[in-house]
């Protein structure tokens, strides 16, 4: 029984069980993946997978079991290289963060200047993804940190923590009707101008489609983005209004011809969350960046949400 084994069966579940992308994968042979499973598989004593000739088709209830396992196993093989490189590598390493295109254009660029210049040996790997995408990069051990909007804490083998609260804004052409009415902005009157927003699964999108549904309206949406910029460009060529979350008007420069107006009140609050894979090993400069990012999130505060103990926060 060895590791390469274990990283076969693990990976070969990943892929959807087909060994031609495990092999791909792991950067070796089809043949020798299909060898070391049926290897571990006599060993055990029982099959992990369910096959229907050399094809694997699904996994065994004991599989299942033996897979769990595996995940700890893997999982504190990784920690114990983190720790050695906590301790031998103190200023040193690289960090991968998932995020969606909203947090790593308006959020993530100052915290990160700020931890290169704290640890300048320590390399930055940006993954953009979904909310879902994101959520997969840190199930797959391709990123330490994640940080999204949607979907993070759905995930029970996630450990989230609220990073900080931001609300969507509405930006139209300085000659707007919108931009010159004195009135608080209302459901109906946005639904009486095409929408230009993101797409569903981005930056809260779900809470401003609830409140117009909550109010009984169907708007038109003009145009999905997952790009603020491009829903701003698109806004000055008057093809609807815009409904963008309020990081991307806070620079200088931002609006450049567009007035932007407060809908906190219509949309409601979102919480952006940051997110770790359960039990794993954090260096230090995961938690720096984390302070960074919301400097209530201390490492005391990180540490005990990651503990183990059912009195630790979720």
């Amino acid at each position: 029984m060895n590791l390469h084994q274990f990283r076969f069966v693990q990976e070969a579940v990943r892929r959807g069980l087909n060994l031609t992308e495990t092999a791909r994968a792991l950067h070796t042979s089809q043949p020798g993946v299909s060898k070391a499973i049926l290897e571990l598989e006599e060993e055990l004593g029982v099959d992990v997978f369910v096959r229907h000739g050399k094809r694997l088709r699904q996994v065994t209830d004991p599989g299942q079991q033996v897979l769990r396992s595996i995940d700890i196993i893997l999982r504190e093989v990784a920690n114990l290289k983190r720790i050695g490189q906590e301790y031998s590598q103190q200023d040193s390493g690289r960090l991968s963060i998932a995020t969606t295109h909203t947090q790593a254009r308006y959020v993530l660029p100052g915290p990160v200047g700020e931890l290169r210049r704290l640890y300048p040996r320590v390399d930055v790997s940006l993954h953009q993804g979904t909310p879902e995408q994101v959520a997969q990069m840190l199930l797959d051990h391709r990123a330490d940190v994640g940080l999204a909007t949607e979907s993070l804490s759905s995930y029970e083998e996630l450990v989230t923590l609220p990073c900080y609260e931001w609300q969507h804004v509405i930006v139209v052409p300085e000659a707007h009707p919108l931009a010159q009415d004195p009135r608080p902005l209302s459901l109906k009157s946005l639904a009486e101008h095409p929408l230009v927003s993101y797409q569903p699964a981005f930056a809260g999108r779900r809470r401003v489609d609830e409140a117009f549904a909550a109010a009984g309206l169907q708007p038109r949406v003009a145009l999905e983005a997952i790009d603020s910029d491009v829903i701003k460009t698109y806004v000055r060529s008057g093809l609807g209004v815009g409904v963008v979350a309020e990081m991307a008007v806070r620079e200088a420069g931002a609006l450049e011809g567009l007035v932007s107006r407060p809908a906190g009140h219509l949309f409601g609050i979102n919480i952006t969350r940051v997110a770790f894979r359960r039990g794993v090993f954090l260096r230090h400069y995961v938690h720096a960046l984390v302070t960074l990012l919301s400097p209530q999130l201390t490492p005391a505060v990180i540490d005990a949400a990651m503990s183990p103990s059912p009195a630790g926060p979720n």
